[in-house]
């Protein structure tokens, strides 16, 4: 018996012995600055670990043997470095330089701001959603991008139908029409064509999406007050990529995704195709869908011509058709002659031109262009309205880049033309304009950790006249660890008749907006942020950032009931501000991530010196994600969301609430995942504390959507990659 338990414990002294730990710095080449965040992994052993703010590293409990070490960091070549464990005297506490990379520097490029540099580089406050979490949260709702916006701090999709699903953007408490929602940098979803755009836009194409908050009318002109939402697609690689999404809900709802990219030499290709659909859904059993009955079909060709070492262009159309029909679930499933219905046809067709040539090492020149058609006729019982949009976007601009500065300079275009061709003919809503703009912009290092970027844009609008748009960001970076921005612009909105208002009324009995009477909506914003890293211990690590921000709209336009049943446009005098806070806080510790995010959102309407509070806001969100994940293996993340009471329209105040929520997937190889989600644990909705209309249900009179109406579904499927 001793020499059993002798044995064994010699056994166990030769295997704890046989740990081996890995030590080491991981700096840049250029300039052997150390590296926050690099990842460095042993896959064979599933051990890895991150740099803190020193560039230190140190993995343990290694065994014996020949390991291959992996060293990846985004913007940088990824290394692979073998040892033999035990490690001799010469690998030991190294010092590893990592190669920028080119090619990989491309995917952290924040094209928003008009600028070739880094997301650390850039003195404009940026923020992007990419790689495994626009994955993770494309997973949750791939047929739209309503969930990829939604649970981003500061940011609120609006739902402004009960029965068709259609929702909005809001930037910290805003109004949808003073966001932009842009496609790389061409403005697709303008005007009416944005009326359903967030419900017919799917993420398997994106390559990141882009997000700049605040006065942003400098960069791409009117209507990015609040801020703008840029999606980046997917360009060709040099390794080709075919993958495929489908995924089904317990909604009864099924979605199915292909995309295919390849480089062939001088030509390259990008196709994305899309099948979305979905059966009428009511889980609060009222008689009306939460889910409307929709099929729609997406089709996104390509074309990539790299001409030679200065030229390349690229070329595609999108094409979107799409029939939703929301409403009485016992006329949509029974086909009945009566009852509430909410039918929209749409059809979307727009092309993209994108090429650039470089005149010389510092000199560039890029052009632009998009053609956009959009068809959509909104039905209702005893109304329909409907309308043809034609608009284009042209653009040229040059880029020089100096040692210390960066100069881009451009003009652009816009042209709109709406004809409404169904609907009241006394209240005919159609109107022709167009956009010219000229700016300029100027990054300037003005020493090695402080940074100061100026813009100047000048707008005529055909119908509203000039505007002068100046803007500045400064970005001082006392250490490595802390990095400071502020910035603030003026902006503008001419009036539109496309708001969230009007498309709560179906465009039923709207008064044309009479252009002698009315002026720009005007605006002044500002924000300031801290971003803070801190490797609290060798295995924890903590990133922070607050954000102040501060916008003010002068004479806003407002929809107001005439003395009959018509809608006209107002502008009285006042002005809405909204000002608050962004906190957010991530926090890692070997596999676990920890993401909080806190929004205060301050948003005042003032008219005729009485002052009240903003409808439809949540002055108080928190955004709670807890993820656990083993690399390139397997993810599962818990997810919390609270809305504090937000003031209706009407003069009630709607319930806070909570949504919980459970994601993960599983990788089976290189090759294949599955997914599975949770969503709306709790099944929150608004239709089991308050109500969404009153009226009888074949004529609803509908209230304020502050809420979920869809309630706990579960969703899961597959991707594939060949």
């Amino acid at each position: 018996m001793k020499h059993l338990v002798l044995t064994l414990w010699l056994l166990a002294c030769t295997t704890t012995w046989a740990q081996n730990s890995f030590e080491a710095t991981i700096q840049e080449s250029e300039n052997n600055e150390p590296l926050y965040g690099v990842s460095v992994y042993i896959k064979t052993l599933n051990n890895g670990a991150v740099t803190n703010m020193q560039g230190l590293v140190h993995l343990k409990n290694i065994p014996d043997g020949t390991h291959t070490i992996e060293i990846s960091y985004v913007g940088f070549e990824t290394l692979r470095i073998t040892r033999n464990f035990p490690l001799d005297n010469k690998y030991l506490n190294e010092t590893i330089l990592l190669q920028e990379s080119h090619e990989e520097m491309d995917e952290i490029i924040l094209t928003s701001t008009r600028s070739s540099r880094t997301f650390q580089d850039t003195p404009s406050r940026l923020e992007f959603i990419a790689g495994e979490e626009l994955a993770e949260k494309g997973n949750m709702k791939p047929g739209d991008i309503r969930m990829l916006l939604n649970e981003s701090t500061g940011i609120q999709t609006q739902q402004t139908s009960a029965t068709s699903y259609n929702s909005s953007i809001r930037i910290q408490g805003l109004d949808g029409k003073y966001t932009q929602l842009i496609r790389d940098g061409l403005p697709l979803y303008s005007g009416y064509s944005g009326g359903l755009s967030l419900m017919q836009i799917a993420p398997l194409d994106l390559k990141q999406v882009e997000v700049v908050k605040g006065s942003s009318s400098t960069l791409y002109g009117g209507g990015a007050i609040a801020g703008l939402v840029n999606l980046i697609s997917k360009t060709p690689q040099e390794e080709r990529e075919l993958s495929f999404m489908a995924n089904a809900t317990s909604a009864l709802g099924l979605d199915l995704s292909g995309f295919y990219s390849e480089k062939y030499g001088k030509t390259g290709t990008t196709v994305f195709a899309s099948y979305n659909t979905a059966t009428p859904y009511d889980p609060a059993d009222i008689g009306l869908t939460a889910i409307p009955k929709y099929d729609r079909f997406t089709f996104n060709p390509k074309l990539f011509l790299y001409l030679n070492e200065e030229t390349n262009l690229n070329i595609g159309f999108n094409f979107v058709t799409e029939n939703r029909l929301g409403g009485s679930i016992d006329f949509i499933k029974e086909d009945r002659d009566t009852g509430y219905f909410e039918r929209n046809s749409t059809d979307r067709f727009s092309t993209q031109l994108l090429g650039s040539h470089s005149l010389s090492s510092n000199l560039s020149l890029v052009v632009k262009n998009s053609i956009s058609f959009f068809d959509r006729k909104i039905e209702i019982p005893d109304f329909t309205f409907a309308g043809k949009q034609t608009s284009s976007f042209s653009e040229i601009n040059l880029t020089a880049i100096e040692d210390k500065t960066e100069w881009v300079g451009g003009i652009n275009l816009w042209t709109e033309d709406f004809k409404q061709y169904r609907g009241n003919p006394n209240q005919d809503l159609s109107f022709t304009n167009y956009t010219f703009g000229m700016f300029a912009q100027n990054i300037w290092d003005i020493e090695e950790n402080l940074t100061l970027e100026t813009g100047l844009r000048g707008d005529y609008q055909s119908d509203y006249g000039f505007y002068i748009l100046p803007r500045f960001s400064v970005m001082y970076k006392p250490s490595t660890q802390l990095t400071l921005r502020a910035g603030g612009g003026l902006g503008y909105k001419t009036p539109t008749v496309f708001t969230e208002d009007v498309e709560r009324l179906q465009f039923q009995n709207i008064l044309p907006i009479d252009v002698d009477e009315t002026s720009a909506e005007q605006s002044i914003g500002f924000n300031l942020d801290a971003n803070y890293k801190w490797s609290i211990t060798e295995d924890l690590n903590l990133s922070t950032n607050i954000l102040l921000f501060y916008t003010q709209i002068n004479d806003p336009l407002l929809l107001t009931r005439t003395s009959g049943s018509s809608f006209e446009f107002t502008q009285p005098d006042g002005a809405i501000d909204t000002k608050g806070i962004e906190a957010n806080l991530r926090l890692s510790y070997h596999d676990f991530k920890l993401f909080v995010g806190y929004t205060l959102a301050d948003v005042n309407q003032e008219y005729n010196g009485e002052r009240e509070q903003y409808p439809l806001v949540a002055t108080h969100r928190l955004n709670n994600v807890l993820m656990y994940e083993k690399h390139e293996n397997f993810w599962i993340g818990l997810e919390g969301y609270y809305y504090s009471p937000q003031q209706l329209n009407d003069g009630a105040t709607g319930d806070a609430y909570w949504i919980l929520g459970v994601m993960t997937e599983k990788k089976l190889g290189d090759k294949f995942s599955l997914f599975l989600n949770f969503e709306n644990l709790l099944d929150t909705r608004q239709t089991r504390f308050d109500t969404i209309y009153t009226g009888s249900i074949d004529d609803p009179q509908f209230r304020d959507i502050y809420a979920p109406v869809d309630g706990f579904v579960i969703n899961g499927g597959f991707k594939l990659k060949l």
